[in-house]
């Protein structure tokens, strides 16, 4: 299997996450790739017409797209645990996501100053993008706490990954200011050494 990846992308840090969890960070071969909206670059175009990333070509089969396509797939695949049986399942695909609504609202923030013409810009739509931010990262402090110090799945890997971007791209939000309890989570989570081994370059 081929996996089209950016290290910088949040989308496939969840799948080198999921790889690394299972012991299967050899299994997949990758090939790095990136575009964005206006310039497709050298996007897999002929593994996802969307022309987005991840993308993970399969011999024999046709190629898998979106990330929670993905990690479902290689966790069956590798049957690595992390999507739970029984009612479990529906909280963690649920938390999965939210997470992947805050990477989608904080990659759309970054789009609107790295593709849009300066002129054209509207800081209203930005501020509503991280109005979508804040409010997940409120529900994470007050509701999903216990889930997140729970047994270890897909649902708390992407929420993972999901706070390391908004670190990344808009750590001067500061994220952790009154909540204790997810920053606190968050700080051990990124401890593990799967976290550690998938830190995007700077």
């Amino acid at each position: 299997m081929r996996l089209f990846y950016s290290p910088t992308s949040p989308y496939a840090r969840k799948i080198m996450v999921l790889l690394a969890e299972a012991g299967k960070s050899d299994a997949i071969t990758l090939e790095v790739a990136s575009g964005n909206p206006v310039n497709v670059g050298t996007a897999p175009l002929a593994q996802n017409p969307l022309g987005k990333i991840p993308a993970l070509e399969r011999e024999g089969a046709c190629a898998l797209y979106d990330s929670r396509v993905i990690t479902r797939y290689l966790d069956t695949h590798f049957e690595a645990g992390l999507y739970p049986e029984g009612a479990r399942l529906w909280d963690t695909l649920t938390l999965e996501a939210t997470a992947d609504g805050m990477l989608d609202a904080a990659i759309l923030m970054v789009y609107e100053t790295r593709v849009r013409p300066e002129d054209k810009r509207y800081d209203a739509w930005v501020e509503g993008q991280w109005a979508k931010v804040d409010r997940a990262l409120d529900a994470l402090e007050n509701r999903w706490m216990a889930h997140l110090h729970g047994a270890l799945d897909m649902g708390q890997i992407a929420v993972a990954c999901a706070l390391a971007y908004v670190d990344f791209r808009h750590g001067v939000r500061n994220w952790r200011e009154g909540r204790p309890a997810l920053a606190k989570w968050e700080a051990d989570f990124a401890a593990r050494d799967s976290m550690k081994a998938t830190v995007p370059p700077a």
